[in-house]
């Protein structure tokens, strides 16, 4: 056990949905938060990453922060997914080293394993095979990640493990259509198409390709009992253990939000991986499984989208 009683946490990207969610976690824990915004700390640059970790002095961090989006973003944006990832998480880990910070959690995500690899997916799936070329940019840099955590575990014995979360949403999702993951962007068609009345709603693909979703709250609840529990050199998967076709999905959101038009498939437009389930059995044997379901998930999220600044007022 990782008594987190006294410690100081620096959560890493404390914004995005995933850091804000672990923010919110550890305040049942008797532990210290450390956050530092983007003005504070450009975790681009060393330097200001090495000065902070030295004035703050932390115990354990989690590294939540990364450059994240769906396939139209991975897709246009190649060189910034792979150089702004590889670099917050090179210059991290280093100065956690430096500074003597011998616990650190790494987030990575399920676009690591290889697009075809036997479903579910286990952790021993790594590098057996291609990736998803759609976003192979952004999965390259979180494998490195993992190498990392190894590396550094390996060389100088730092207590550095890594978490590999599913598809995740809920509160502090990115709903913009230009760089959002498929559930909060069919969220934001579904509710702009009912404003507008819309006889249909557009979506991309066959709608046949199977996903798995888990909700943020549930990830940083694991994330939390892995930070306390786990010491050794594998990643572990953090998921939901099921998974659903993403037209499946569509109906689900459909009938949260309340549209009620007919769904139109864009056939020009990517699938991305057929399926893509992780395994969970590790981390269930752990003694960790997930406590909110997807359509209670999905209704929290849309309650969340109406009242956020991206939400309900436009509907474009």
């Amino acid at each position: 056990m990782y008594d987190l009683s006294n410690k100081k946490i620096w959560v890493a990207g404390h914004r995005g949905m995933v850091g804000s969610a672990l923010v919110r976690r550890l305040q049942s824990e008797a532990c210290s938060v450390v956050t530092a915004t983007r003005a504070e700390v450009d975790l681009k640059r060393q330097d200001e990453i090495e000065k902070f970790v030295e004035a703050t002095r932390p115990d354990a961090i989690i590294l939540a922060a990364a450059k994240v989006g769906g396939i139209l973003a991975n897709d246009s944006y190649p060189a910034e997914f792979i150089y702004d990832n590889l670099i917050i998480e090179a210059n991290i880990f280093e100065a956690a080293h430096r500074a003597g910070v011998d616990r650190l959690l790494f987030l990575g995500s399920s676009c690591i394993y290889p697009k075809l690899a036997p479903q579910p997916i286990s952790e021993e799936a790594l590098l057996t095979g291609p990736l998803e070329p759609t976003n192979e940019w952004y999965a390259i840099a979180k494998i490195a990640g993992i190498k990392l955590a190894e590396a550094y575990r390996k060389q100088y014995g730092r207590d550095y493990i890594s978490a590999m979360p599913t598809n995740l949403y809920g509160p502090g999702d990115n709903f913009d259509l230009n760089s959002s993951h498929v559930l909060p962007a069919l969220i934001r068609k579904a509710h702009a198409a009912k404003l507008r009345k819309d006889p249909h709603m557009v979506v991309w693909g066959t709608g046949t390709p199977r996903r798995e979703f888990l909700h943020v709250d549930d990830c940083a609840d694991a994330l939390v009992f892995l930070l306390k529990t786990y010491s050794g050199s594998q990643h572990v998967n953090v998921g939901s253990g099921t998974d659903l076709e993403i037209i499946e999905l569509t109906r689900l959101v459909c009938r949260v939000v309340g549209y009620k038009g007919e769904i139109i498939h864009d056939l020009s437009k990517p699938d991305g991986t057929p399926r893509k389930l992780m395994s969970n059995k590790k981390l269930q044997d752990m003694g960790w499984e997930p406590h909110i379901s997807l359509e209670d998930g999905v209704r929290a999220t849309y309650a969340w989208f109406l009242q956020s600044e991206n939400g309900a007022g436009s509907a474009v």
